[in-house]
């Protein structure tokens, strides 16, 4: 017997925004968002470890960038129209600042930046990469846009002194 989920995610979560909040409107301030991220990221790894936690992150990005993508971007006619979108929603929701560095020349692996990441940028150095959620977003968006599965791994991070979060993104083959 599989217990009943009591919130599988749908976009109907998402609410009525400018009903729900005709005063306050649909913005608040990042720390806020941080609060919630970070506190849920605590006790996710004291309960099920790190691994665990960031695998279960990674695929909760994965399933909110493809969920974005399907209400967020109008049907294009390639990668470069969809990136233009990312970029543009990105800059207005104030999520961060995207921009390509690279290409292969067959489209297997791209690589990315995220200028002012809504997650991390001005936390201190810890030494490592900590955007697991927005290796998923970006997972997710890549696998929509494209219809081919994608791995996206963090490689520079604001957490690492860098000042961009820099992901690499590789197309790979099968269903992961």
């Amino acid at each position: 017997m599989t217990k009943e989920r009591r919130y599988g995610f749908s976009w109907d979560l998402i609410g009525d925004v400018a009903q729900g909040r005709p005063n306050l409107g649909n913005t608040t301030r990042v720390e806020l968002y941080r609060l919630m991220e970070y506190t849920f990221r605590d006790r996710m790894e004291m309960a099920l470890g790190t691994e665990k936690t960031d695998e279960l992150f990674y695929e909760a990005g994965r399933l909110a960038g493809s969920m974005f993508a399907v209400h967020m971007l109008k049907p294009d006619e390639g990668l470069n129209g969809y990136i233009r979108q990312i970029q543009t929603i990105f800059r207005d929701l104030k999520i961060g600042i995207l921009r390509v560095e690279e290409t292969s020349g067959d489209g297997s692996r791209i690589v990315v930046t995220v200028g002012e990441d809504l997650d991390c940028s001005g936390l201190p150095d810890h030494g490592e990469e900590i955007c697991v959620y927005d290796e998923g977003f970006l997972c997710g968006m890549l696998e929509y846009i494209t219809g081919d599965n994608w791995r996206v791994e963090e490689t520079d991070c604001w957490c690492t002194g860098d000042r961009v979060c820099r992901f690499e993104a590789h197309r790979v083959s099968g269903h992961e």
